[in-house]
């Protein structure tokens, strides 16, 4: 049985633990605000260009862009969003879990595969499993910048154009509520326009400038947001999973 000096030594050391996880938790719940209130913004702007985009061009035909030719997949592009730090939960298995076995599934397949890892663990777990990776975007997730995210899209967007991938896909948690962020797995491209439905459209619309100046406009710059999005969800979900992580092992001490 342990002395009474052993017991308030091994209080005194949860104790401790619980200071820390109680400062980590508000730490990561006022990133969490932060980032919340921004993303809200952020989605509720992409999201209006995005009907703007669909709506407008949906009454065209015949629109054509670069980011929207199909090909056959022999070559995969995949950016896999994770955290730089621990202490998170589930947060980064989980995203290495589904990486994993899509890749293998892709190796079964015979199909390439280039990665872009976005944060340090899941480039770990890469570099483990002996996976080569382009980490020129390795950090950018740590400070939330629109430049670094327009700066990765139009790498992807080189990509796709320039043949060296024939799809690029995005793996990255969405952010739910408190309690629940969602791994989401998107194909960013090609993109899919909308398909012509001129019943939807009671009338006849002039475009200035033509439909694929429109086009060649407005696309990228819907990509661009749709990636800076992405960086802004994720790093939600981080702080909520994490916060939640030390909400449960303060419990845990409590308990103890």
């Amino acid at each position: 049985m342990a002395s009474l000096k052993e017991i308030k030594i091994r209080l005194a050391s949860i104790r401790n633990t619980q200071k820390i996880t109680s400062a980590m938790k508000m730490v990561s719940s006022a990133k969490l605000h932060h980032t919340q209130t921004i993303v809200e913004h952020m989605l509720a702007y992409e999201s209006k260009l995005s009907v703007l985009l669909n709506g407008v061009l949906a009454a065209e035909s015949d629109l054509n862009s670069p980011y929207t030719a199909q090909r056959k997949v022999k070559q995969v592009a995949i950016v896999a969003f994770s955290s730089s730090t621990g202490l998170c939960g589930a947060f980064n298995a989980n995203i290495w879990k589904e990486l994993s076995a899509r890749l293998h599934r892709y190796e079964a397949d015979g199909i390439a595969v280039r990665l872009y890892p976005v944060g340090k663990k899941v480039a770990d777990e890469l570099y483990k499993a002996g996976y080569q990776t382009d980490d020129s975007f390795l950090l950018i997730a740590d400070k939330l910048k629109y430049e670094d995210a327009s700066q990765l899209a139009t790498a992807l967007m080189t990509l796709y154009t320039s043949g060296e991938a024939d799809r690029v896909e995005l793996l990255y948690h969405h952010f739910k509520n408190m309690a629940e962020q969602i791994l989401t797995e998107k194909i960013f491209l090609p993109v899919t326009l909308p398909e012509r439905d001129p019943e939807s459209f009671s009338a006849n619309y002039i475009l200035e400038p033509s439909s694929e100046h429109l086009l060649a406009l407005l696309l990228p710059k819907v990509l661009h947001l749709h990636i800076y999005t992405t960086m802004l969800d994720n790093a939600t979900a981080e702080h909520a999973a994490r916060m939640l992580a030390m909400q449960t092992a303060n419990d845990n001490a409590n308990d103890l």
